[in-house]
């Protein structure tokens, strides 16, 4: 599989990242290990969790998904062949609780959950550890002084934000130059082919603008990596089902393109979105989910797709 670079950080994640969101709890463990095994058949090899996956669903408290990899790991002897990403700050600081009472990105908690996150994965690093949400309420600079401290450490090799606004983003790469400490190297926002209407409120999730892709596009030091891309399976149905933030005058039009692009290369709508994504400017990394076999094989069938110049301007318009 295509192997992209994350940022000026000398790494490479794959064009497709399995996201392991619901491993352990809605997707057993026997069908979680099926689709790493497929994955990893792929040449897949980077992987996203967090450690608050997935608190929100029933017997769950949050690291469920995280444990799960590590065993998968340690079963097959694959940990230096994998690149592994998790985050911190979105997990309840007390058990039943929700977002409204995240764990925040205070240093504190992070130095706690860097070595809970650790034990769980089985592993002495993380790859990739992301600042989940934003902390309004803790000032950056502690923020980023102990996530330089776990890179210094070899705890973690390279840093993200999901869920930042731009300017929180510009702001943290300033503080970090001006210390000379580590630097966020990419973002993970909310993205896909719709864009969302200008009522849209997507709670504590933060979509991508036209601001930041406009910025992920003028500069090589920030990879932009995409969740929720396919909109948990929405393309595939009428557009009268797609969640109501992205029911916009434009949506008709844009769903009908996406459809004779579908058509025009064999592929399907999910497909296109995912190759959009992939050969668009800037580029955007998506993060997969699949429930099933027969969904990833059809995630992962869109590193075969090559959209014709005309069809990328279609798509755009």
């Amino acid at each position: 599989m295509l192997q992209l670079p994350l940022g000026m950080t000398g790494l490479k994640v794959s064009a497709i990242v399995l996201g392991c969101l619901n491993f352990e709890s809605r997707t057993d463990k026997s069908t979680s290990y099926r689709l790493l095994d497929q994955y990893q058949d792929a040449g897949g090899t980077s992987l996203d969790t967090s450690n608050n996956y997935a608190f929100w669903n029933e017997g769950c408290q949050g690291g469920e998904s995280e444990k799960l990899l590590g065993q998968w790991m340690k079963e097959r002897g694959n940990r230096d062949r994998m690149f592994v990403a998790t985050k911190v700050g979105a997990k309840p600081s007390f058990p039943g609780g929700g977002f409204e009472n995240m764990e925040g990105l205070g240093h504190k908690t992070i130095e706690k959950a860097i070595d809970e996150s650790l034990l769980r994965l089985g592993t002495d690093y993380i790859d990739l550890y992301y600042s989940h949400i934003d902390d309004g309420e803790t000032p950056l600079e502690e923020t980023l002084e102990v996530m330089n401290r776990l890179v210094r450490a070899g705890k973690v090799r390279a840093l993200g934000c999901s869920n930042h606004r731009l300017s929180r983003l510009q702001e943290a790469r300033r503080i970090s130059q001006a210390h000379n400490w580590a630097a966020y190297s990419c973002i993970q926002q909310r993205y896909t082919y719709i864009r969302p209407n200008s009522a849209a409120d997507f709670g504590v999730q933060v979509s991508v603008d036209e601001e930041l892709l406009s910025y992920c596009q003028s500069t090589q030091d920030v990879s932009l990596l995409a969740y929720s891309p396919l909109l948990n399976g929405a393309y595939t149905r009428s557009e009268a089902l797609l969640p109501a933030q992205y029911q916009g005058p434009q949506t008709i039009s844009k769903l009908k393109v996406l459809k004779e692009v579908a058509s025009e290369t064999e592929g399907t709508v999910n497909q296109i979105v995912l190759a959009w994504m992939l050969q668009g400017a800037p580029t955007a990394i998506p993060l997969i989910a699949a429930s099933n076999p027969g969904q990833l094989q059809e995630n992962l069938g869109s590193l075969n797709i090559r959209l014709t110049q005309d069809q990328l301007e279609r798509l755009n318009a």
